[in-house]
């Protein structure tokens, strides 16, 4: 998925501080791709911009299509980062410039690890179901990884994690003892957890990791704070368990990883380490230059790159600030 706003701001992220575990409600903001799909963005958040590697996430839907498009997110860039595609409804077309072509459907999960560069779009097909909802996740690269040459994978048997009030799959690494095989190149974590009505759970965590909870469905309380949907509860680091419940039933993705030590620049699709880098990125994107080949289809449509702010990308603050 693509970060469609016209004037990105952009973003020098580092990990939060250290002094754990906390605990911190953050609220979506609503943002539209393009004229078709809106969504729920709730990180980067001007209080925590990343959690772990994840650096992006986007909640859309349960959205009724009927005739509408649908998504409709045309080719474009990435470098540094992986998108990570989690659908709970519907079907999205996945294409891109290593010639991948893939129907993103509920239960699979699709990774697509951009390294030096790579080009894609996703679409509803005209064959998609009614009803569309899924989440959009991006992870930063390390600097051992983001010259990388570009890859995607699909894991369509995800390990289940279930205990007794929860059901859910782990997407990334490994949680409550249950690892997933799909790739990752830092230590994070990643589950699609299910709470059925009065439960009641506690898991096992990595302590070293910081972790947050997003409300997708319903309504849940992690440690200490309740949330609802297109909420997001920050835990911070030094938690070996966490306490899961819900009244009515929810839906929650539970993301964490080791606070990332490296600072980025996030601006756009591009995450880099400089203005100059990101600002090279742009370029070779405008030029169409090797970096970023063509995604093979049917005269494809693709983004333009917003200019750059009128001024140079700068650090920001690599701590959590308050509002």
């Amino acid at each position: 998925m693509s970060d469609l706003e016209t004037r990105p701001s952009e973003q020098r992220l580092a990990g939060p501080p250290a002094g754990g575990p906390e605990e911190l409600l953050l609220t979506a903001r609503r943002v539209y791709l393009g004229k078709t799909t809106e969504v729920a963005r709730l990180l980067p958040d001007r209080q925590v911009r990343m959690i772990g590697a994840w650096c992006f996430l986007d909640h859309y839907g349960p959205e009724d299509l009927g005739d509408a498009p649908g998504m409709r997110v045309w080719a474009h860039p990435h470098t540094g980062l992986q998108t990570v595609s989690w659908l709970l409804e519907g079907e999205i077309e996945h294409r891109d410039s290593l010639g991948s072509l893939a129907r993103v459907r509920p239960g699979e999960l699709h990774v697509m690890t951009a390294g030096a560069g790579i080009v894609h779009s996703e679409l509803s097909p005209p064959d998609r179901p009614p009803t569309m909802h899924g989440l959009q996740l991006w992870v930063a690269l390390p600097e051992a990884a983001r010259h990388g040459r570009p890859h995607f994978d699909t894991v369509t048997d995800l390990p289940r994690l279930t205990r007794e009030g929860l059901r859910g799959q782990v997407l990334l690494g490994e949680v409550d003892g249950v690892r997933s095989p799909a790739p990752a190149y830092s230590p994070l974590c990643a589950a699609d957890l299910e709470l059925v009505a009065g439960a009641d759970v506690e898991i096992t965590l990595d302590p070293a990791f910081e972790h947050g909870v997003v409300v997708v469905a319903g309504e849940a309380t992690a440690a200490g704070t309740s949330g609802g949907v297109d909420q997001l509860v920050y835990l911070g680091t030094g938690r070996s368990r966490l306490r899961l419940r819900s009244a009515t039933g929810a839906r929650v993705m539970l993301l964490g990883g080791e606070p990332f030590p490296e600072e980025i620049v996030l601006w756009w699709n591009f995450i880099g380490r400089s203005h100059a880098e990101v600002a090279g990125f742009r370029d070779a994107w405008e030029r169409r230059e090797a970096r970023f080949p063509p995604v093979v289809e049917r005269g494809e449509r693709v983004m333009e790159a917003p200019p750059l702010p009128t001024v140079p990308l700068k650090a920001r603050p690599s701590r959590r600030v308050a509002r």
